[in-house]
């Protein structure tokens, strides 16, 4: 894992690099590509990776599986619909945690399981956080977009102050019950400083996609791969890529309608984010259940 987490940190400086040369139409499109392959195909395989819990438990049917799956998608979307400020503010805790869960799961912290959750929530509202108030505006539209609510930039200036605080409090927590995690501390803090740089200079969706593709959807795949084939090598990422594959077509047929039905941008980035939240609910649900599976696989 530390190979794919330098890998995510080149990729990173690489992306600065395109920030410098390119304009930020360029970076939208970039962005967009990068989220609908590696971005949706991290997503795709969620029935596979149930079907492999339940060949560790007990196997469940599979049309019962996809029916409770996809079941948990349209509850989502119409919950969107109906109430979409809860939906958004459900996306936003539901993001934060799967984000915070996939990025310190593997670090063994031997915290507490109350206090790891709360971590994993904390750190990830963190980073969202970060997102928005370095990029207010577009932020500010896109949530009018979805739910008619028009913030302002302190709404996004007390958040991230709220949540700084918080993580602040859960860092020096750890480091005086566990001072021998001062090195991975100051690696952490190094990185989020370095996602300050790229949330900074970069527009919304590249920043977005950024951390989304390099520091989320490759490391997941990589845990993902390993947990369903017990390795990850060239031959299960393309058999990963393989069941995947209808998933994900069906996900890009999806947003291909909906980019065709709603061209302006706003309402488009809009949908986009609906679209992206409807998954997740399930997904993070999913990821949770393999992360708690490998803890009492010790061969996982």
């Amino acid at each position: 894992m530390n190979k794919i987490i330098n890998i995510s940190i080149v990729l990173s400086f690489a992306g600065l690099w395109v920030t410098s040369l390119f304009s930020g139409d360029f970076e939208i499109v970039l962005g967009f590509i990068l989220i609908f392959t590696f971005g949706i195909l991290h997503g795709s395989n969620d029935i596979l990776l149930i079907g492999s819990i339940s060949d560790k438990t007990v196997k469940q049917p599979f049309l019962r599986v996809l029916s409770i799956y996809l079941l948990t998608v349209g509850l989502a979307v119409v919950t969107f619909y109906f109430l979409p400020v809860l939906a958004l503010s459900l996306f936003i805790v539901f993001s934060a945690f799967h984000f915070g869960e996939q990025h310190w799961e593997h670090q063994n912290l031997n915290l507490s399981d109350t206090f790891s959750k709360a971590f994993y929530l904390i750190y990830g509202m963190l980073v969202l956080t970060l997102l928005f108030i370095l990029n207010p505006n577009d932020v500010i539209e896109v949530v009018a977009a979805i739910t008619s609510v028009t913030l302002n930039y302190d709404h996004l200036l007390y958040a991230f102050l709220f949540t700084l605080a918080a993580f602040g409090i859960c860092v020096a927590s750890i480091l005086i019950k566990h001072n021998e995690h001062q090195s991975v501390i100051l690696k952490e803090l190094f990185l989020l400083l370095v996602l300050v740089i790229i949330f900074k200079v970069s527009t919304l969706i590249w920043a977005f996609a950024i951390y989304f593709i390099f520091w989320h959807s490759i490391p997941s795949l990589f845990e993902q791969v390993q947990f369903i084939y017990g390795t990850f090598d060239k031959s299960s990422f393309w058999k990963y890529c393989k069941n995947a594959f209808p998933y994900w077509m069906i996900s890009l047929m999806g947003i291909a309608i909906v980019y065709f039905i709603f061209k302006d941008n706003t309402i488009f980035y809009a949908l986009f984010f609906s679209f992206i939240a409807a998954v997740t609910f399930p997904h993070a649900l999913v990821i949770t259940k393999m992360f708690s599976n490998k803890k009492t696989q010790p061969n996982q």
